[in-house]
């Protein structure tokens, strides 16, 4: 078992199955030393964990949750194109779409519940620069989706 694994279950989680992509797009891409992580939508155990907007019918709280959820989703992805997430050395950038009115302000908030779960798992390698934006709608009508950019090399430390 690896350190990433223990950590995972030292939080009561596991890594999902990869989420089949719902259009023609592969779920993860390597190209060098970076993983490109397409859109994870919240979807646990093949249903989205809420549906909506923030502002509207999702709470922050619930939104944070489905942020963690994406994370999970897009390690689950990023674990089946490298193999073994102990080569991470780095998470580089996280990009965060909040599906919201038009007067929600609060994206950064939803997204901790990614970058949270990124650092507790990797330590100071899973500190990235982020952006967190809000869209008018998702797919599915899931509420929020990550994308991750990944930097492969040296064991992830923590």
């Amino acid at each position: 078992m690896s350190d990433f694994e223990r950590r995972l279950g030292a939080l009561g989680l596991t890594l999902p199955e990869v989420i089949p992509p719902v259009a023609t797009y592969l779920p993860a891409v390597r190209s060098g030393d970076h993983v490109y992580v397409s859109g994870q939508v919240p979807l646990r155990e093949g249903r989205l964990i809420a549906t909506g907007r923030l502002g509207d019918t999702v709470s922050v709280e619930r939104g944070y949750e489905c942020a963690r959820q994406c994370a999970l989703n897009a390690l689950a992805a990023l674990k089946a194109e490298i193999g073994d997430l102990a080569t991470v050395a780095r998470v580089v950038k996280a990009l965060v779409f909040v599906a919201s009115t038009a007067d929600f302000t609060r994206h950064p908030q939803v997204g901790d519940g990614a970058s949270d779960l990124l650092r507790e798992l990797f330590g100071d390698a899973g500190r990235h620069a982020r952006s967190a934006v809000g869209v008018s709608a998702l797919p599915l009508n899931a509420p929020v989706e990550l994308e991750l950019l990944v930097e492969l090399g040296r064991p992830a430390h923590g």
